[in-house]
């Protein structure tokens, strides 16, 4: 699939086109705001889980829907609607709720840039039949169980395919596709009456022919290694002491505990414990944090962010001294900066909010 095809399934399909966009955004401009955008979104989802040797379950989805937003100083209008329609896009454009807003401040001012190109387009969803996807499951838990201490293999597949059209009232038009593929494998092992169990997997923007045998073998492998570990494994001693933590989703420690605290929001609010910090030591030397949202074929790597900036690498510390925050375009332009790319929405019912994409020490 192409970026046309983008618009051709969230436009034309539904007799939708660029000019009805802008006249829509017009209209809301017309009342005095800042900043506008309409946000399209089209997103598939399937998902397989085996347990037991068994396909316990099997899923398909498809959720689509549009989000109006307008901003005014610091303050943001929004709604959703779960279809495309021109009456209904007119109706949730004309019905926005706007207060009084003479009197506001300047308008966005983002330099526009180029879009990446990080990953493939291609739907996960159709690169494999069904019954491809139930044999793959199929051959983890025969491998999983050549280990005599298995008794039970859990192997989970989940796939999405979302396609996003944004429209901003300075007249900027952007599409994106953005796949996603994960493969969870679980082993529960047994000795000596006690059991374990350990997980490993992986995925990213792939085909799902990103699980060649090899690469399959190597999580069974590791899920192993880590479940026979913990049965050998002694309680941890009570009380402070250092901990040393390993590559890898030991990252989502670094996650919650630093990197929420340099989103641009809390800090601009002054909730965050590195607010006003900037050109202060706030790690040990040594210490570089970065969040790098085009890296290609990463799970958190985006072409262009939810407001249609291209995402870029942010180095957040360097040497334990704090250099700056993320941003979205609204929290960028209240604290006259510029956005790092890391306008994120959960989906088109949710208004973007500067979040993490890839972020690492």
């Amino acid at each position: 699939m192409s970026h046309a095809q983008v618009s051709q399934n969230l436009l034309y399909n539904n007799q939708l086109d660029e000019t009805f966009l802008n006249r829509q955004l017009a209209k809301l401009t017309h009342r005095g705001i800042d900043f506008a955008d309409l946000y399209l979104q089209n997103t598939a989802s399937e998902s397989w889980v085996l347990d037991e040797g068994i396909i316990k379950s099997g899923s398909f989805a498809i959720n689509q829907g549009i989000g109006v937003r307008a901003v005014c100083g610091e303050k943001t209008f929004f709604s959703y609607a779960n279809a495309l329609d021109t009456q209904l896009i007119s109706n949730l454009v004309d019905n926005l709720f706007i207060e009084n807003v003479s009197g506001i401040a300047k308008a966005y001012s983002q330099a526009p840039s180029a879009q990446l190109d990080l990953y493939t387009l291609t739907n996960p969803l159709y690169s494999m039949e069904s019954a491809a996807k139930i044999s793959l499951l199929q051959q983890i838990d025969q491998l999983g169980r050549k280990n005599s201490y298995v008794t039970n293999v859990i192997a989970s597949i989940n796939l999405e395919y979302d396609q996003v059209y944004l429209a901003r009232s300075d007249e900027r038009q952007f599409s994106d596709i953005r796949p996603l593929i994960h493969l969870s494998i679980s082993l529960i092992v047994s000795k000596d009456g006690k059991l374990e169990r350990a997980g490993a997997g992986g995925g990213g923007r792939y085909e799902l022919s990103y699980f060649s045998p090899e690469m399959v073998a190597s999580y069974i492998d590791k899920a192993y290694e880590q479940a026979m570990l913990k049965l050998e494994a002694k309680a941890a001693p009570s009380g402070e002491m250092p901990i040393v933590l390993g590559n890898g989703w030991a990252g989502v420690i670094l996650h919650e505990a630093v990197g929420h605290g340099l989103e641009g929001d809390f800090n601009r609010k002054g909730s965050s414990a590195f607010s006003g910090k900037i050109g202060q030591q706030v790690a040990s030397n040594g210490v570089t944090v970065i969040d790098e949202g085009c890296i290609a074929d990463r799970r958190g790597s985006l072409n262009i962010d939810d407001e249609g900036n291209p995402t870029q690498r942010t180095v957040l510390i360097e040497d334990g001294i704090l250099q700056g925050y993320l941003y979205d375009e609204l929290n960028a332009r209240l604290m006259n900066t510029q956005s790092t790319g890391n306008g994120r929405r959960e989906s088109f019912a949710s208004n973007p909010l500067p979040r993490m994409t890839n972020t690492y020490m």
